[in-house]
Formats: structure tokens, sequence, C-alpha cells
């Protein structure tokens, strides 16, 4: 793949089938996330849970570190209906309308550990149904239509995401009560199964592993075996850890921290944040044509690291809607141009014959930091108090960009082929 894609190429993908059911997925991949993670958040806040226990139940987003182990099962066994992508999807989306529905008869304050174990199944058969509808994009979009496919993509998933973060603050908060909004989001899923029924089988689907060992075992051969794996794979883990220590409790910070009331959250931190990554993403990519992916990853790391100080004067100054917005806009438009070449990243480093296992991979090892950052960030704030909380994601930062730096020579010949990816 090589050369950037012209404007009039993202046009044309728009009017086929293919484009329609990506955008459709995309939407149902994106809409479990927040309901585990900032949305359940604010649940546990709003029902006065302490914050140690918040921070523990971060750890229900454990199974997106962990879907490359079972990725290669979802590669070589084919489901008796809809082939061996559609099928696995369906099945990933018929559990998460049954589980998240049942989230919604759970109470934060008597069952609270099954309401954790509930979250962990979601997550579960959310990361499930993103390793196959990955692996599904990849196979169904013709090489033309790759990168606009894939923009496409993020914005069904981050229209999701402004859904089941932003709207279901707010319908929680002033309509529906959380069991309800549990219930309607649940029945969102429906939209992902329509798109998954009618969604076109890929014209070369490719044949499944002969065996079970070698869906396991060829990509991580492929891949740990060049010069400097380690190291990339290290890199993939602390680029953004800074962001992912300022997120994991920043709804919690905005509630209890700083008194500002879910409604508050949910229509400017998640519907304002929200719009401003899918600017950065934007303009990250578009900015990244000229950068080079090596420059782009290091200015955009540096930006997404300031962004975060953003946090600790509000903190500082108390509530303040006018310091809320302009940090909130900030640290998630310099967020999403970081995403934009980090996941220009991730694209470069796949190799097309085992890019189903080996993206579940990489993009396992980058969720990390968002995940296993929880529980620490709870002691952290309890500890330290929220101001010095947010100065110290700006300095967990540094390491990555210190081995960006190093890595610098085997980044900077890429920027052609990574310029399609976001």
């Amino acid at each position: 793949m090589t050369g950037a894609v012209r404007p009039a190429d993202y046009l044309k993908v728009f009017t086929n089938r293919r484009i329609a059911a990506v955008l459709l997925l995309g939407f149902a991949s994106g809409l479990p996330l927040a309901l585990t993670a900032g949305t359940l958040q604010a649940w546990l806040a709003v029902e006065n849970v302490d914050i140690t226990t918040i921070g523990l139940f971060t750890l229900a987003g454990q199974p997106y570190i962990y879907k490359f182990l079972w990725a290669p099962f979802m590669d070589r066994f084919v489901p008796p209906i809809f082939g061996r992508r559609r099928g696995w999807i369906l099945i990933a989306q018929l559990g998460l309308l049954a589980t998240i529905a049942f989230m919604g008869t759970l109470s934060p304050r008597e069952t609270p550990w099954l309401l954790g174990g509930t979250a962990l199944v979601v997550a579960f058969l959310s990361a499930s149904q993103d390793v196959v509808i990955d692996a599904y994009r990849t196979d169904v979009l013709h090489e033309t239509e790759r990168g606009a496919g894939a923009a496409i993509s993020v914005m069904g998933y981050r229209i999701a995401m402004l859904v089941s973060g932003g709207l279901a603050l707010v319908l929680a908060d002033q309509v529906l009560g959380w069991s309800g909004m549990y219930f309607l989001m649940a029945s969102l899923m429906v939209i992902g199964m329509v798109a998954t029924w009618f969604a076109p089988e890929p014209e070369d689907a490719g044949r499944a592993p002969a065996t079970l060992v070698a869906a396991f075992v060829e990509p991580l051969r492929e891949f740990l075996t060049r010069n400097g794996a380690w190291l990339l794979l290290l890199l993939i883990v602390l680029y953004k850890l800074g962001d992912a220590f300022a997120g994991t409790l920043t709804t919690a910070f905005l509630i209890r921290g700083v008194g500002f009331s879910a409604t508050d959250v949910g229509a400017i931190n998640k519907a304002l944040g929200l719009a401003a990554t899918i600017t950065g993403a934007l303009v990250g990519g578009a900015w990244m044509a000229g950068l080079g992916l090596y420059r782009a990853l290091m200015i955009f790391g540096v930006l997404q690291a300031l962004t975060n100080l953003g946090f600790m004067a509000l903190a500082m100054a108390g509530k303040s809607y006018s310091l809320m917005v302009a940090a909130v806009a900030a640290e998630n438009m310099c967020g999403g141009m970081g995403t934009a070449a980090f996941v220009a990243l991730l694209m470069s480093l796949c190799n097309h014959r085992f890019s189903a296992t080996q993206y579940a991979l990489l993009s396992a090892l980058a969720a990390v930091g968002r995940v296993y950052v929880g529980p620490a960030s709870g002691y952290l704030v309890a500890a330290l108090g929220w101001a010095p909380f947010f100065f110290f994601t700006f300095l967990i930062a540094l390491p990555g960009l210190w081995l960006l730096w190093l890595l610098r020579a085997r980044l900077e010949p890429a920027p052609p082929r990574a310029a399609v990816a976001p």
C-alpha cells in the first residue's frame, strides 16, 4: 500500500454496501465500551461507591487486553451460519444484548460484585466482537477502500461512544434512570445485528488456518522474530500511558472532585470530548501525511501529555465551566491526534498474512494502560489528591516519548504506508 489517498477516493466509497456495513458495525463495536467504563463509573460515583472500589471496577476492561488469546479460535473455526466472520459477529452481538440488559437489573449498592462480574462478561463479548469486526473490515474492503473504510468505521465507533457515554448519562440522570438506560443501550445492539444480517460476504474470505496450532503460533512467530520487536511492543504499552492514567478517573473527578452533575459530564466531557476526539483524529490524519509517522507520533505525543495539565489546573481552580470546557476540548483534541498516529503505527506493524491476530495482539497491548492503571489511579488520588495526580499523569507520559525517540530510525522510513492507515 503506497502513497496518500486522494480526497476523491474518500467520496466514492460512500456509495457501496461494504462501507454501509462497516459504518454500522463500527457503531456496534463502540457501543458496549463506555457501558463497562465511563458510564458505569458515573453510576458508581452517583451511588456514592468509594473511590478505591471504583478504581477496582476498571479491571472489568481486562478482556480488551487478552483478546489476542482467543482471536486464533475465531480465525480457525467457522460457525454454522453467516460464515467465519459474520457468524462470530452475530454470536457476540446476541450475547451483548442479553448481558447489557442484565446489568440494568443490578444495583451497585446491593450487588456490586455481581455487577462487576457481569461487566467483565460484557467486556469479553465486546472484545470478541471487536476481533471479528476488525477481521471482517480487513477482508471485505477493497485495497482502495481501506483508508476511507477505516475512517468510516472510527466514525461509527465514536458515534456509539457518544450515545453510550454522553447521551446515556443524560438519559440516566434526567429521564430513564440507570436501569432503564442500560435496557435501552442493550436494545441498540439490534442495529449491529441487522447490519451483520445484510453485510456482504468478503469476495476473498481466505481459508481458515489448517490447524489450531498454526492459528496460534505463526502470527506470533512472525512478529517476535523481527529485529527490535520487544521494544516496539513496549512502545505500544507506554505511548498513551499518560492519557490512560488521566482518563481512567476523569468522570469521577468531574463529578466528585469538582462537583459537576452527571448531566454536565454527559453534555460537556462526553459529547464535547468525543467531538473533539473525532476532530483531532481527522486533523491528525491530515497533518500526519506531511509529517511522517515518527514526527507525528512525537509531536502529538508531547501535546497529549501537556494537555493533562489542564485537569490539574481545573483541580486547583475548583468548579469552573469555562476551564472544564477548555481542558476537555484540548485533552480530547490532542488525544485524538495521538490516536490517529498510534493507529497508523499499529497498522504499519501488521503483516497482512496475519493481520487479524496480530492486530488483536497489538491493540490488546495498547489497552494495558487503560485497564491496569485504574486501581493504581484510585490509590494515588486517595493518597495525593487530584491536582498532584494529574501532574503525575504528565510525568508518566515521558518514558514513552523517550522510547519513541530511541526507535526513530525504525519508524521514519514508514510514513507513506502509515499515512493511509487512520
